[in-house]
């Protein structure tokens, strides 16, 4: 008799083998550009999409490190922050307040992570001021 060659079922997507823990350098480089990334972003689309940035890293990255889990989701929450502050600035801008409070909320997004990008660069832990914790 011969021997029938057996076939191994394809493995679904995402059930594959859980990604690999990120080296210390590595998680710092995530770090820093989940900051960078949505700033250059917010820059360029005048902060409207900032936050697409923030949101890969943290998807891709939550489960490989706590250090860049928590530096990826700081920057979500800055975006979210920025974002909600974006709408309400856009009816006010009917009462001239409003294109004050969109340039005041890029100016701080920009600065904090500006911030936040040299902290994760030097491997220090930050949590930025005035953000709420949406994304934990």
């Amino acid at each position: 008799m011969t021997e029938q060659p057996q076939f191994q079922q394809p493995t679904p997507p995402g059930y594959g083998a859980p990604a690999a823990p990120l080296t210390p350098e590595q998680e710092r480089s995530w770090a820093t550009l989940s900051h960078v990334i949505p700033l250059v972003a917010m820059v360029l689309s005048a902060g409207t999409l900032g936050f697409v940035g923030s949101l890969v890293i943290y998807l891709m990255y939550k489960d490989r490190g706590p250090f860049v889990r928590q530096h990826a989701a700081n920057s979500l929450n800055i975006q979210i922050i920025t974002g909600i502050v974006l709408l309400i600035s856009f009816p006010l801008m009917l009462v001239l307040v409003g294109f004050l409070t969109y340039g005041l909320a890029l100016l701080f997004a920009f600065i904090v992570h500006i911030l936040a990008a040299v902290k994760a660069n030097n491997g220090e832990w930050y949590t930025p001021p005035l953000t709420p914790q949406f994304v934990k």
